[in-house]
């Protein structure tokens, strides 16, 4: 993270990374809702990102401790909850009783997800938008 005049910036586009990312995994789990087996034939279980709060170096810390400086996305994760099991006997994946193992992945929560996402990152944008906005207004106070 570089160091900018106005922190809020570099705090926002930290943000900007870890909600990109987190809009790829959710239209990665969009896209696999119906796959049965993916490239290691296994079904395919719905992905989530970790999220972690940045703290600036220790140098840096003012009175209270350290305060946040931004956010970062650690790791993408394996949702824990159980696969769905739904009865197709003609399913090429059915077992004997022509139940087929479907993915964890439930459509309408992705797409909140995806739109909690896409909302944070425009926040973010505005963030930024603001400080640049903010940072030229003061040059051209001091310029005048």
């Amino acid at each position: 993270m570089g160091t900018s005049i106005i922190p809020g910036i570099d705090i926002a586009s930290t943000a900007l990374g870890a909600e990109r990312l987190r809009m790829e995994v959710v239209s990665s789990n969009l896209a696999n809702a119906q796959v049965t087996k993916d490239a290691t034939g296994q079904v395919y279980k719905r992905k989530q990102v970790v999220f972690e709060s940045l703290l600036p170096p220790r140098d840096v810390t003012q009175g209270s401790g350290p305060q946040p400086a931004g956010v970062k996305a650690v790791k993408i994760v394996d949702d824990k909850r159980p696969l769905h099991e739904v009865y197709m006997p003609g399913h090429p994946d059915a077992n004997s009783k022509g139940i087929v193992t479907m993915p964890n992945v439930n459509p309408i929560e992705e797409m909140v997800d995806m739109m909690t996402a896409s909302r944070s990152f425009e926040a973010n944008v505005q963030v930024i938008t603001a400080g640049r906005q903010m940072f030229s207004n003061a040059l051209r106070i001091g310029g005048a």
